[in-house]
């Protein structure tokens, strides 16, 4: 949905709850912002549109016929529209804040946020979760085509990209009905339909490149019956050789990292030695990049060199 139907709907909910008096569609046109002022065809069908939308995400918006009147007024109760007190037990709220903490990508974080505060201000605790500790959960989302294909999956729409396959340098354009994204040992697919092959795919969202774009209307895509997306990414496991990293850490610092260390060796310069078993270069790099300057990678050198470019990125 576009942010300038956003912004429509978003006032048009406003204009109905706040009028005391049901208002004529003519009154409506005039008071809310993003309506056709000019074609009165327009307008009818737009405002139709919004109407129907509005009351499939179940917003109750009224007809009152008043015998007076040639036309009929439009307006929401707030009884019918407002919710009913909001009552969570202690461990329910700890998931909602957990949740909320997961995502780190800023649109998700927003409304992520804002979810927390509406529960606040109702009265919901939702600052400490049960049991975290000082754990974090966090969800990685860097991909550039992951914004996009989250609004696809959620939007139902086709989508168009182009793909590079694994070993090799091509790319193909993919023209995919998405059923959805998931994320599988730390990196993220899409599965879904692919039009061009006529049969259902897996894409690796770091093999996409360039832009993806929007292909047709929303709500065209149907997700299949019974269709497991876990199982459709979850292929067998690739053979992983597990290594150590040696890491530099602070004194006093990192009490987590020391805890998941295979050793940890005491040093004299404020600095302790410790071994860390790790599978992949670029996911031990976002960890330690995340503890900033109490810990320095040492070894193995591809290890090393991927902490470097993430902190490079960072500070570009």
């Amino acid at each position: 949905m576009s942010r300038r139907k956003t912004e429509r709907l978003l006032n048009l909910v406003i204009c109905l709850l706040a009028t005391r008096r049901p208002l004529s569609a003519e009154q409506i046109r005039q008071a809310v912002p993003g309506y056709d002022r000019d074609g009165d065809e327009a307008f009818q069908r737009m405002f139709e549109r919004d109407k129907n939308e509005l009351r499939e995400i179940g917003i109750p918006i009224d007809v009152v016929r008043d015998p007076w009147e040639e036309e009929p007024g439009y307006r929401i109760e707030r009884e019918s529209y407002e919710l009913p007190e909001i009552t969570l037990e202690p461990d329910e709220a700890a998931v909602l804040g957990l949740a909320a903490q997961v995502w780190q990508r800023a649109s998700l974080a927003e409304a992520a946020s804002g979810a927390l505060l509406k529960l606040r201000a109702g009265g919901v605790s939702t600052d400490q979760p049960v049991g975290t500790g000082a754990l974090e959960l966090r969800v990685d989302t860097r991909d550039p085509a992951f914004p996009a294909l989250w609004d696809a999956v959620r939007d139902r729409r086709v989508v168009r990209f182009g793909y590079r396959g694994a070993g090799s340098e091509s790319v193909r354009t993919r023209t995919v009905e998405p059923w959805g994204v998931v994320s599988r040992r730390g990196r993220w697919y899409l599965a879904g339909f692919d039009r061009d092959r006529d049969a259902p795919r897996v894409f690796r969202l770091s093999r996409i490149t360039g832009q993806v774009t929007a292909v047709g209307k929303a709500g065209v895509v149907e997700v299949p019956e019974g269709v497991d997306l876990r199982a459709m990414v979850g292929f067998p496991d690739e053979p992983v050789e597990e290594r150590v990293a040696v890491v530099r850490v602070r004194q006093g610092a990192c009490e987590g990292l020391r805890g998941l260390a295979g050793a940890v060796r005491a040093g004299s310069d404020g600095w302790d030695e410790a071994e860390l078993a790790f599978t992949d270069p670029e996911r031990l790099a976002g960890w330690m990049a995340s503890l900033g300057a109490d810990v320095e990678v040492v070894a193995p050198p591809d290890a090393r060199e991927a902490v470097i470019r993430r902190l490079k990125g960072a500070v570009a």
